[in-house]
C-alpha cells in the first residue's frame, strides 16, 4: 500500500461503530475497566504494541516502535461525565447517572481510527507515532499531570490532541494560535467554628457566618482590587454548612472554580482568597482552611505547529474550512504536555443543526455530528505524512 493510501483506508464507518459501543459504557476518571478493554482489544487486533506504564488507567501505543526518527505523539481523553443521559439514542448510555457529554469516547475512537490506517503503511513511515490513551481529564485530578510524571513525554517530539467542537459546522477544522485555553486551579475553603443552640449565638462560633462574609468578600475583592482589562472567572460554585435551624453550624465548605490565562493574575486573587477568608474566620473566632491544586495550565499552542498543522488540515477540508478560534477560559489538561513539548490543540467542527447537533458540551442532550469523525482521523493521518520527514527535535 502506498503512503497515498493513508488517508483513504480510514474506516469511518470503523470509527463510528467503535464510538458507539464506548458511548454506550460511560466511565469516569481512572475507573475505565470496560473503556480499556476495548482499546486493548483494538490495538491488539491491529497488532499495535502498546504498555499501561505511563499515568493510571492509561494506554500509550507504537506504531514503527523502532524509528529513530520524528516522535509524533497524538493524545485522546477517555472518561465521561456524571450526567444522566437524555438523547433518546438508540446507542445511550447503559451506566445509568453516567454519559459521554464531552466527545471523549469519539476522541478515542477517532484515535483507534487513526492507529488503524498508519498501522497499513507502517513500512513506510520514517518517523514513530505515540497513540496516547488517557484517563481523567474530567476529574480533579489529572490524567495528563500523572502521564508527564511518568516521562511520557520523553517519548515524543511533538503533541496533537484533537476535541469536537459543536460551536464549529461539521467538518470544520479549528485552532487559536497561542495563548487558547485558561489555567484552572480549584479552591476548596473549610471554615471550622463551635456549634451552638440557635438561641445562644453567642456562645458558639459560626462557621456559616464566616464562608458568608468570605464570600461578599471576594466579590468586592473582584469589584475594587482587580485590573478591569484581566481576563479571569472566579465563581463560587458551592457552599455547604449546617443541617437544621435550631443549630449553630460549626463547620462550612466552600468551593471556587478559578480561571486565568495568567498566573500572576491567578498567585493574586488566590492570596487575596487566603487573606479574606482568614480574616473572615477569625473575625466570627474560628479557623479556616485552604487548599487548592493546579489541575490544568494555560494551553499555549506552538506558533510552528500550529501552522503546520492548519497546512496538513487545509488538504484534508480545503481553506474554507479552517476557522481560527477565540480564547476561552475553558481548560484542558492538554496544558501539561505542551508544558514539555511543542505541540497543538485542535477543534473538530461537529455542529449540524439539520440532525440536531446544537448542545454544547456538558448537557445531558449533547450530541454530535459522526460523519464528521473521518476528518479527524484523516488530519491526523495528514499530519504525520506531512511532518515524518523532519528531524527530532
Amino acid at each position: 500500500m502506498s503512503l497515498n493510501k493513508a488517508l483513504e483506508s480510514v474506516d469511518g464507518d470503523y470509527i463510528v461503530a467503535i464510538r458507539r459501543e464506548l458511548h454506550q459504557y460511560p466511565e469516569l476518571c481512572f475507573e475505565l475497566p470496560v473503556t480499556l478493554s476495548i482499546v486493548r482489544r483494538e490495538l491488539e487486533s491491529m497488532g499495535i504494541p502498546y504498555t499501561e506504564s505511563y499515568g493510571r488507567s492509561s494506554i500509550t501505543a507504537f506504531i514503527n516502535p523502532d524509528c529513530k526518527g520524528l516522535s509524533i505523539g497524538i493524545r485522546a481523553d477517555m472518561d465521561a461525565l456524571p450526567l444522566t443521559e437524555k438523547t433518546g439514542l438508540p446507542y445511550a448510555s447503559k451506566h445509568p447517572g453516567k454519559m459521554h457529554a464531552c466527545g471523549h469516547d469519539a476522541h478515542t475512537a477517532m484515535l483507534l481510527g487513526t492507529g488503524r490506517a498508519l498501522k497499513a503503511v507502517e513500512d513506510q513511515l520514517t518517523c514513530r507515532v505515540v497513540l496516547i490513551f488517557q484517563a481523567c481529564e474530567e476529574g480533579e485530578e489529572s490524567g495528563a499531570r500523572e502521564m508527564v510524571k511518568d516521562g511520557l513525554m520523553d517519548q515524543v517530539d511533538l503533541i496533537i490532541g484533537m476535541h469536537i467542537e459543536n460551536w464549529l459546522e461539521h467538518g470544520t477544522i479549528g485552532l487559536c494560535p497561542g495563548v487558547s485555553m485558561a489555567a484552572s486551579h480549584p479552591v476548596r475553603l473549610e471554615f471550622f467554628g463551635r456549634s451552638a443552640h440557635a438561641t445562644l449565638p453567642q456562645s458558639g462560633a459560626n462557621a456559616l457566618a464566616m464562608a458568608v462574609k468570605t464570600y461578599t468578600g471576594i466579590q468586592a475583592m473582584l469589584a475594587t482590587r482587580m485590573n478591569p482589562f484581566d481576563q479571569y472567572v472566579c465563581s463560587v460554585g458551592m457552599l455547604s454548612a449546617g443541617s437544621t435551624d435550631n443549630v449553630i453550624p460549626d463547620y462550612a465548605e466552600m468551593k471556587i472554580s478559578l480561571r486565568t490565562f495568567d498566573l500572576e493574575v491567578q498567585d493574586f486573587i488566590l492570596e487575596g482568597i487566603r487573606e479574606i477568608a482568614d480574616h473572615a474566620a477569625r473575625e466570627e473566632g474560628g479557623t479556616m482552611r485552604l487548599r487548592s491544586d493546579t489541575k490544568a495550565l494555560p494551553l499555549v499552542n506552538d506558533p510552528q505547529v500550529t501552522r503546520q498543522v492548519l497546512a496538513s488540515a487545509a488538504k484534508v477540508v480545503g481553506e474554507d474550512k479552517i476557522a481560527e478560534m477565540p480564547r476561552k477560559l475553558s481548560s484542558e489538561d492538554f496544558s501539561f504536555y505542551l508544558e514539555k513539548k511543542p505541540g497543538a490543540f485542535i477543534r473538530l467542527g461537529t455542529r449540524n443543526e439539520d440532525k440536531g447537533c446544537v448542545t454544547l458540551p456538558h448537557n445531558n442532550d449533547f450530541m454530535l455530528d459522526e460523519d464528521a469523525l473521518e476528518t479527524g482521523s484523516k488530519v491526523c493521518v495528514q499530519l504525520v505524512l506531512d511532518k515524518m520527514g523532519d528531524a527530532p527535535h
